[in-house]
């Protein structure tokens, strides 16, 4: 019975600018080791090829290092390796795959599908019919030339393409690249294994996106696994089977935060994650000045757990209380100010120079407290 792993946009070589140079740098190399992970589940599930259907690298300027790393990664299954050019590494005259051929980097288990023919796989007795892109922006369907491809009698026909299936993808992806949504039936496909969509997508029981093994966006779409296929022969159904392989997990995380418990709550939720969590975090609502303590003691425990957390606190307001405005103690130039913010309130605190006092206030009680000297407890 054939077996197949399907794998697609492992995006080699991504830059993680957003994140700090540390947490950038472990999210890239994990994107390699992830690739290591799919060889030892392709050698321990035994199957006969793995399916690559694209963006193997994230940019044809990628390092020779990272070429150099990403092959090396393939080592653990000797089995071969069936890799297509998705549109962010195009087949192009002078791409990174002729790079890698320079540098010798291409391990013997690895086929290099660059240009459209079949493959066989005589162990397996299967044709692979890849469709590889030659450039970045496709306009003609490029998986057009499978229902004509000629393979042998008894031979299983799996297709390999990187782009759109016509009516399943929003219209605002990455690239165009259309895919005929009746291509497996018109081609005789008995699978057809897809790239470009970054998450699992089933579509019909012969044709799928697998979805980028490493996640690398706070979207929830399912990524983060492969897809082992297994076909009993030609003109069976295939039985496909979601393999998680990503180590990091994305969450993207909204709290509103109003009283005290809000902020509890909210440390409770953060105390469930791990080293394995990439969190964006959105704050809302308003705390006093005990609440912003709070917050800050959780929010500093939650970052030296996590493999990173991004606040995005500028909808959370600081409105410290009269008891909180007394407690600072403030004399002199400092209690001048605040007075003249607390008269500015008014009596309608609607007028856009309340907002700006509102403002202005609690930035200034929010420093004094952060300054404040800590209390050195009863006298002994």
């Amino acid at each position: 019975m054939p077996r197949f792993l399907h794998t697609a946009d492992w995006q080699i070589g991504r830059r993680y600018n957003r994140f700090s140079p540390d947490d950038g740098a472990h999210l890239a190399e994990q994107r390699v080791a992830t690739i290591a992970t799919i060889a030892r589940l392709a050698t321990e599930r035994q199957v006969d090829a793995v399916l690559v259907a694209g963006d193997v690298f994230d940019a044809q300027t990628v390092s020779d290092r990272v070429i150099r790393q990403l092959f090396q990664a393939l080592a653990g299954f000797t089995g071969p390796w069936v890799l297509i050019a998705g549109n962010h590494d195009a087949a192009l005259g002078e791409s990174v795959w002729t790079r890698a051929q320079r540098l010798g980097a291409v391990p013997p288990q690895a086929i290099l599908a660059l240009t459209p023919g079949v493959i066989a796989l005589e162990a397996c007795r299967t044709a692979i019919l890849p469709a590889p892109l030659t450039q970045r922006h496709t306009y003609d369907d490029m998986t057009a030339w499978f229902d004509g491809a000629e393979t042998p009698d008894g031979w299983l026909r799996l297709g390999l393409a990187h782009g759109s299936l016509d009516g399943v993808l929003a219209d605002d992806i990455d690239s165009a690249n259309p895919i005929s949504a009746g291509r497996v039936a018109s081609a005789r496909l008995d699978y057809l294994a897809l790239g470009d969509w970054h998450g699992l997508k089933m579509i019909g029981a012969r044709c799928a996106y697998s979805g980028t093994p490493e996640p690398e966006r706070f979207r929830d779409n399912e990524p983060g696994s492969c897809l082992v296929v297994e076909i009993d022969g030609p003109g069976a159904l295939p039985r496909l089977e979601a393999v998680r392989v990503g180590r990091y997990r994305w969450s993207s995380l909204v709290e509103t935060l109003r009283v005290a418990s809000d902020v509890d709550q909210l440390a409770t939720r953060l105390a469930g994650l791990g080293d394995d969590d990439v969190v964006e975090l959105t704050l809302d609502g308003q705390i006093d000045l005990a609440g912003q303590r709070r917050l800050e003691e959780t929010l500093g425990q939650a970052e030296a757990k996590v493999r990173s957390l991004e606040v995005d606190r500028s909808e959370l307001r600081l409105q410290p209380t009269q008891a909180d405005i007394d407690a600072l103690q403030a004399d002199g130039y400092l209690a001048e100010v605040i007075e003249e913010l607390r008269q500015a309130l008014g009596d309608d605190e609607q007028t856009d120079a309340a907002s700006v006092a509102r403002e202005a206030l609690a930035i200034l009680c929010g420093v004094l407290d952060r300054t404040a000297p800590a209390d050195p407890g009863p006298a002994t």
